[in-house]
């Protein structure tokens, strides 16, 4: 899958590696891309070592050329839909996780397809951003509604911090804003570096 294109920083685990858990008790483990250490905080930028996956609801009946793509986020239609899609991604050899902050799928990602790439323009606080590319890895039907299931072409990252008891927590989005701009700072800095 993913392999860290960085090194490990401040004495972090041999591995390299760290566990996420969810309010709802689930985990998610991660490669420690960057750690960085901010006013005697030490903050981790983590990548999934699963593939993340994102769900899609199509409506075939939208108007125009396009069909409408909604991204399924509700917990209960995920707990709905999970089986079906287990089982289209076990026909690709491809294992789905219900893991914290994001789907995952364990096993090898198929190469991208032009053909099979979805391109999502993303659109927050009224500033439009990079549009996202994902790749198809299997569609499905439940209920008659029409699913499928993306993986995205770019890295999915989170920014953690320590938390007392040394273990790392996702970074509420209030604190994120806080300290954003001297991360970014120290970041580019760094990669200047290597």
């Amino acid at each position: 899958m993913f392999s860290s294109e960085f090194p490990q920083e401040n004495g972090q685990s041999d591995n390299g590696n760290v566990t996420l858990t969810d309010e709802a008790g689930r985990s998610l483990n991660c490669y420690i891309e960057k750690s960085l250490e901010v006013d005697g905080i030490e903050y981790l930028l983590l990548m999934p070592v699963d593939s993340p996956i994102q769900i899609v609801a199509w409506d075939e009946e939208s108007e125009g050329d396009f069909a409408d793509a909604t991204l399924v986020e509700d917990e209960e239609e995920i707990d709905e839909i999970f089986p079906d899609a287990q089982a289209v991604l076990a026909e690709q050899n491809l294992t789905l996780k219900r893991t914290a902050y994001t789907l995952t799928v364990a096993g090898e990602v198929p190469p991208p397809d032009e053909e099979e790439i979805l391109t999502i323009e993303v659109e927050e606080d009224n500033v439009e951003l990079e549009p996202e590319e994902f790749q198809l890895l299997a569609s499905f039907y439940h209920e008659e509604q029409e699913y499928g299931i993306y993986t995205p072409l770019d890295p999915l990252l989170f920014l953690a911090r320590t938390n007392q008891d040394g273990q790392p927590e996702l970074l509420a989005p209030e604190d994120f804003k806080k300290v954003q701009p001297l991360l970014e700072d120290l970041l580019f800095d760094e990669d200047e570096l290597e």
